[in-house]
């Protein structure tokens, strides 16, 4: 009988997660069934997404539960399987959540090709993240060549490849971060054409010198005063898509200050802006192949690179999430949960 460490979500959380909204178990798991395997987590992936599928507030999918095993994308090797098509050793695309092993029905498993990429990609760049800059910005911000394309929390996966797509595409890129360091790598790892640092006391000088002909697309991944100075320079027709909205997923009470509302929808009116929120999911049945052939060979071709923090072990995931709240992590967040048997070099 194989065992496994799961990490739960005990509470919910008020403002940010503490370690006492999380607990920890040890489980048997059950025997397998016809077309279903038994897994090992390489990776886990931590993503914004979680915080509020901890909450009971109105959103796309259910809330966890009191009990639930925190959910996330995972990288896994089969152990055992009584699936077709499937056998041990296999390494593949799952959604186990935060645990270290866990018996999955096949038929939502993907398999990976370590010599195509390496794996832990599937979780990052040539997964959820990659694709979700990949739709959101080629389908609702459209850019055109000669365009400015500005994105938020832009060191993170969803930013990164969102600035690189925009460049592939012609357009000027243009990225928000936190702190000089960040900055730093947007220009010289990832090729943006200019970089803005949100905790400066000259931001919104440093933004309106970075995009000197405004804005035509703006990436939303983050929200608060980013948001309020970047709609300040929005061009005639420009385009909003709305990813995330990461600086209020941990609010507990509503902003200071005055409503800001009614100066926003007089912008969204005079002029012609077009505002999309979007979930992922819904373009993978138009988008999905292609992403993976155009984000493939723009790696290959060297026009899109990528960053990995990689922290080692289930039970520094609390913390590592916490981090990954408040930017601390520069690139995709991923957790080591066990031995990663392709042998890659981190």
């Amino acid at each position: 009988m194989t065992t496994t460490t799961q990490i739960r979500m005990a509470a919910y959380p008020v403002g940010m997660p503490q370690d006492s909204d999380f607990e920890t178990a040890t489980v048997e798991l059950p025997e397998l069934g016809d077309g279903q395997v038994l897994l090992r987590t390489i990776y886990l992936s931590l993503d914004p997404y979680m915080r509020g599928r901890m909450s009971t507030a109105k959103s796309y999918a259910a809330p966890l539960q009191p009990g639930d095993v925190m959910l996330g994308a995972t990288v896994c090797e089969v152990l055992e399987s009584r699936a077709e098509g499937f056998k041990a050793g296999d390494i593949v695309l799952a959604y186990t959540g935060w645990q270290t092993h866990a018996v999955a029905d096949a038929e939502h498993l993907r398999r990976l090709d370590p010599q195509q990429a390496p794996v832990s990609t599937a979780v990052g760049v040539l997964g959820m993240p990659g694709f979700t800059a990949y739709a959101g910005l080629l389908e609702i911000g459209r850019p055109k060549p000669g365009e400015t394309v500005v994105v938020a929390a832009a060191a993170g996966p969803v930013g990164s490849a969102v600035g690189q797509i925009a460049r592939v595409k012609g357009a000027r890129a243009v990225g928000i971060a936190g702190g000089p360091e960040k900055c730093r790598i947007l220009t010289e790892t990832y090729g943006f054409d200019a970089a803005v640092d949100h905790r400066s006391p000259t931001f919104a000088d440093d933004l309106a010198a970075a995009t000197p002909d405004g804005i035509d697309v703006y990436f939303e991944n983050v929200g608060g005063p980013v948001t309020e100075a970047v709609v300040k320079r929005l061009n005639l027709y420009a385009r909003m898509p709305v990813c995330g909205l990461v600086a209020g997923y941990n609010a507990t009470e509503r902003p200071a200050g005055p409503d800001e509302l009614p100066g926003f929808m007089r912008r969204v009116l005079t002029l012609s802006l077009t505002i999309r929120g979007f979930i992922q999911s819904e373009f993978v049945p138009t988008h999905y192949k292609a992403f993976q052939q155009d984000m493939s060979g723009w790696i290959r071709d060297g026009e899109v690179n990528y960053l990995e923090d990689i922290v080692d072990g289930l039970d520094n995931a609390p913390e590592a999430f916490r981090g990954l709240l408040t930017g601390r992590n520069v690139g995709k967040l991923l957790v080591r949960v066990g031995e990663d048997p392709t042998g890659k070099d981190l």
